[in-house]
Order: C-alpha cells, then structure tokens, then sequence
C-alpha cells in the first residue's frame, strides 16, 4: 500500500498454479514474490534512515541476471547479506542493523489512521451478492 509500509500480494486461487509448488523443471523458489515484497519493506526503513544501498531492482547493474528456476535468489540472498561486490571491490547490500530493530507500530507514524479495505467474500453467498452488486453497477442500476 504506497506510502504506508504495507504491500498487498494476491495470488490466484488457481491450486494446481506453479507458484505453489517447487518443481525443479518449472519454479523452485516460489516464494519470491513474498520475498521481494518483504525486502522493499526493508529498503524503505533503510533509506528512510539515509542508508546508501542499492535499489531492490538494480540487480542488473549490479552484474545479477534473473535465472530460470530460481529467478533472482541469488541477488535477494546477497541484498540480504551485503554482499554484493561493487565495482571498487567493497561490499554493498542491507546493512545488518536492519535485522535488529523492531517492526512498526502504529505509534511510528505521525498521523495514522486506521483504514478499512474491502471485505472478500467468505462463502457462496457472499460472493453471488458481490457479483451480482458488480452487474447492477455496470449497467449502472443501484
């Protein structure tokens, strides 16, 4: 969610999706996009403490490629050890205070809110009301 430290992942209710499984001929790091979300969290707190370290998308730059099966595991495990090499042979990445403070309350932020999201559907019901709702808008009956 842009500029409150939280990030939304949705993944599809597809069971049999590959990114639920590891396959070692499809995807054996399926958990990458909870990773990479969870590190922009991290890099945020860091530039907001004046840090200098890399972008969490400037792997490339960095010498690092996306790789079949494993995608960028390796540039995550190296951002999250700082030990990417750079190019005046000194080592860059998530300085490790980072793993020692503790994580945001709502007292942190200066003016919190408390913001309210839409409610999935949690049955049948639920879900028929939701879309039926969602026809009657488009054809704009109220």
């Amino acid at each position: 969610m842009y500029g409150i430290g939280y990030s939304n992942i949705r993944l599809p209710n597809d069971s049999s999706s590959y990114i639920y499984t590891y396959n070692s001929r499809i995807n054996t790091f399926p958990e990458e996009v909870f990773v990479h979300e969870f590190l922009h969290s991290l890099e945020r707190i860091m530039q907001e403490r004046n840090y200098d370290i890399p972008e969490l998308h400037d792997y490339k730059k960095y010498g690092y490629e996306e790789e079949r099966l494993i995608g960028l595991k390796n540039w995550y495990r190296d951002y999250m050890t700082c030990s990417i090499e750079k190019n005046d042979g000194t080592l860059t990445g998530l300085d490790q205070v980072i793993y020692t403070l503790t994580p945001p309350a709502e007292s942190d932020f200066k003016y919190s809110i408390e913001k309210t999201f839409n409610k999935e559907p949690s049955n049948i019901i639920e879900e028929t009301k939701n879309l039926l709702g969602t026809v009657l808008r488009i054809f704009g009956i109220k």
